[in-house]
């Protein structure tokens, strides 16, 4: 199956702008943007034919081609990620089996939750969509909470059903859990890893439907899906020992840059 590989990169974001062009230091002093990290994420999944950068700003074209990316422009009209994907895979030409949205705000993903992410799609024909969550151990669980009380929009968590078909996803942790656990612990929270996998149909038909009151309250893209009733599969993924978050606000900066330090990565 051939697989397509959109990275959806938009400057003027309400909560951090300018964010793709925000710089990260690896362990070895080495400054990348943030979509720079993201395409090299992408560019080490295997089984993948094509990985394109999908933006409507010019700064954020010009950036990406100098360090050899393939930009694909879009308008500015693109309400998220999932509707930046749709128009590029249109502008392309659509001849994809999968379209892979990995969304540029994670630099961290490791290439085998994108690949398990395929594999599970794959697997699931009544799944219009597949996204990874990861079980939180109690340090993320804790960094989750942190962020809440201090009033930040961080990290998104999933529930789902016996099936790993999505209940729901939200900017609040849940599910609600009074206990507390060890920072290595594993904790009933899973953590929902901004990367999506779609099938072109689901795709397609995602620009025509019409914006629900869950996808305006909580800023998830993937809650339109849910609310129009298509199948959402949540793919457990391992992070066999690899920190991951996401650079959702400026104080994350820090946080990836003590991240990436600590795990040896350039």
């Amino acid at each position: 199956m051939s697989v397509l590989v959109v990275i959806p990169a938009r400057y003027a974001s309400t909560r951090y702008p300018g964010k793709p062009l925000v710089t990260l230091t690896g362990a070895s002093g080495q400054a990348r943007s943030l979509v720079e990290r993201t395409w090299r994420a992408a560019s080490d999944v295997t089984g993948v034919d094509r990985v394109v950068v999908a933006t409507d700003d010019g700064r954020i074209q010009t950036a990406c081609e100098a360090f050899g990316a393939e930009v694909v422009m879009t308008s500015p009209d693109c309400a998220n990620g999932t509707e930046r994907c749709a128009e590029a895979l249109e502008v392309l030409g659509g001849d994809y089996d999968l379209v892979v949205n990995l969304q540029g705000d994670a630099p961290l993903t490791p290439p085998w939750f994108v690949e398990d992410l395929i594999v599970g799609l794959r697997a699931a024909p009544d799944a219009g969509i597949a996204t990874p969550v990861l079980r939180c151990d109690g340090a993320t669980l804790a960094a989750l909470l942190a962020d809440r009380k201090a009033g930040r929009v961080g990290g998104t968590t999933a529930v789902f059903n016996k099936e790993r078909y999505g209940l729901y996803f939200s900017k609040e942790v849940i599910p609600f859990c009074a206990a507390t656990f060890a920072p290595d612990a594993p904790t009933p929270v899973f953590h929902h890893v901004g990367v999506y996998a779609y099938r072109p149909s689901a795709l397609a038909a995602y620009p025509g439907w019409s914006t629900g009151p869950l996808e305006t309250l909580e800023g998830l893209e993937q809650l339109r899906f849910l609310e129009h009733g298509e199948t959402v599969l949540c793919v457990e993924v391992d992070a066999r020992g690899r920190e991951f978050w996401e650079l959702n606000n400026p104080e994350d900066v820090p946080k990836l840059h003590d991240m990436m330090a600590r795990m040896g990565l350039e």
